[in-house]
C-alpha cells in the first residue's frame, strides 16, 4: 500500500520561495502518476501540477495560475517529488497535497477524483 507524506510548508512573503516534498513509503513513486493540488478555505481542490511516470515520458503539466512561477520533479532514488514554488503571491496560499495514481490517463491528470491516494497536506501561506 503506497502512502504519501507531504512537507515543506510554512509562512512566507510574496515573491519567496518554498519547496515542498511528498515522500512515498510503501511502493516506488516512479510506478506513479504525482499530483499536487491545494485548496483554499471555502474552496474546492484546485489542480496544481502534475508529473508522470518515468515510463510515460516523465513529463510535467503545469496549471496556468502557476505555470513560469512552479516546477515539480522527482527524484526516484529517494521516493519523492518535489514542487519548487518562486515568485509566491498571497493568492498562492492553501493548503498543498500530494496525490498519486497508478492507472491515470492523459485527459484526467487534473481531476482530484481520479487520484486514489492521498497525503495529510501541507500548509502554505503566503503573507507579509
Amino acid at each position: 500500500q503506497l502512502q504519501v507524506v507531504e512537507s515543506g510548508g510554512g509562512l512566507v512573503q510574496p515573491g519567496g520561495s518554498l519547496r515542498l516534498s511528498c515522500a512515498a513509503s510503501g511502493r516506488a513513486l516512479d510506478y506513479y502518476v504525482i499530483g499536487w493540488f491545494r485548496q483554499a478555505p471555502g474552496t474546492e481542490r484546485e489542480f496544481v501540477a502534475t508529473i508522470r511516470r518515468r515510463g510515460t515520458g516523465g513529463r510535467s503539466y503545469l496549471a496556468d495560475s502557476v505555470k513560469g512561477r512552479f516546477t515539480v520533479s522527482r527524484d526516484n532514488v529517494k521516493n519523492t517529488v518535489y514542487l519548487q514554488m518562486d515568485s509566491l503571491n498571497v493568492e498562492d496560499t492553501a493548503i498543498y497535497y500530494c496525490a498519486a495514481d497508478a492507472h491515470l490517463i492523459l485527459s484526467s491528470i487534473r481531476l482530484p477524483e481520479q487520484y486514489d491516494y492521498w497525503g495529510q497536506g501541507t500548509q502554505v501561506t503566503v503573507s507579509s
